[in-house]
């Protein structure tokens, strides 16, 4: 299985701008610029489409192992925040909170711990990679 997206830029780094598009039209044409990469301005940028990347990945993987534990998520809620330091990403931080029927705090933290070492997106970021993870 492949997954594409495009990314188009257009002048220098700082005074130009770019947009994104995916395969799946989610993204089509989204604009992205030095301001929303670096400062506050209207767009999206590589970091913020990691972190969306990771959350998405993380929580599905979470319910596929607590499936395979016996226990069937009511929800899994996940915020990633990505860390860009002096020019490179250096942590991944995921922040979980699930609804888990008959599940022990032990038990998740396991499964969460798993999770967050077997997703394929964990799998690919070279940073370090924490986890806060509870029951709600």
């Amino acid at each position: 299985m492949k997954r594409n997206a495009t990314a188009v830029w257009n002048g220098s780094g700082k005074e130009g701008n770019g947009n994104l598009s995916t395969q799946s039209t989610v993204l089509n044409g989204a604009q992205y610029s030095y301001k929303s990469r670096f400062e506050e301005g209207v767009g999206t940028n590589p970091e913020e489409l990691m972190a969306a990347a990771h959350a998405g990945c993380f929580s599905m993987k979470l319910s596929f192992v607590l499936g395979a534990a016996g226990f069937t998520p009511d929800e899994i809620k996940t915020d990633c925040a990505i860390t860009l330091d002096n020019g490179a990403i250096t942590k991944s931080e995921l922040t979980t909170r699930a609804k888990v029927p008959g599940i022990d705090a032990v038990k998740f933290a396991e499964c969460a711990e798993e999770a967050k070492a077997n997703c394929p997106v964990s799998k690919a970021y070279n940073c370090e990679i924490t986890l806060d993870a509870a029951l709600v």
